[in-house]
């Protein structure tokens, strides 16, 4: 399969739908382990990225730049954690994908274990330590193990997204060991992380791409 790059900002559109809409979802998540703005804060930074592309990026085709616009749109506009984060899953991808106007198998796995991978080396988490990791970690190594046998990257996708959801949904457990939630303790155990759970939807809204 390819993905266009007209496909590619048509995913980062819908991730500004996405994130408008679960905005309050994301909020109530948020209030039970940390400051409830969450939802706020990713929409926050999706609404500017749907203004970047909309006026900026418009005739733009290479997928890199468009990456590199996405991140920096979304680390100008969200002030808290998250924006470094995403920022750096943006431009770390962009590096993997250069001068590519279209990616192919081999562009899409690239693309999306360097984006995962950029989130967890700027954050520094761990699996287990109830963050965005708990989903991402998991599905990048499925995809990387996938690569490695050469699976069809449609295959790898929807097995890595299972891993995603089971990591998510794992979090619910966990007593949280970063970020504000941490100075809870097992009061943050019973609810899952709203990063973790964002970072899941993002993932989920890519399969209809696949």
């Amino acid at each position: 399969m390819t993905l266009t790059s007209e496909a590619y900002k048509s995913f980062i559109l819908a991730l500004t739908t996405l994130f408008e809409e679960q905005k309050d979802n994301l909020c109530e998540l948020d209030r039970k382990i940390g400051d409830g703005d969450h939802g706020v804060t990713m929409n926050i930074g999706y609404q500017a990225v749907k203004n970047t592309i909309n006026n900026e990026l418009q005739e733009q085709d290479d997928i890199a730049k468009i990456s590199v616009a996405v991140g920096k749109s979304f680390l100008d506009a969200v002030g808290s954690s998250v924006g470094p984060l995403y920022a750096s899953g943006y431009l770390k991808a962009a590096v993997a994908v250069k001068n590519q106007t279209e990616l192919d198998e081999a562009g899409l796995y690239q693309f999306w274990i360097a984006f995962s991978k950029g989130i967890k080396d700027r954050g520094k988490a761990e699996i287990g330590d109830k963050t965005m990791i708990d989903t991402l970690e998991p599905f990048y190594l499925a995809l990387e193990d996938a690569q490695s046998q050469n699976i069809q990257f449609k295959d790898a996708f929807n097995t890595a997204l299972e891993k995603a959801k089971k990591g998510m949904e794992s979090t619910k457990d966990i007593v949280s060991n970063k970020g504000r939630s941490k100075r809870l303790g097992h009061r943050s155990q019973g609810h899952v992380d709203p990063g973790a759970m964002s970072a899941y939807l993002m993932l989920d809204t890519f399969k209809s791409y696949v």
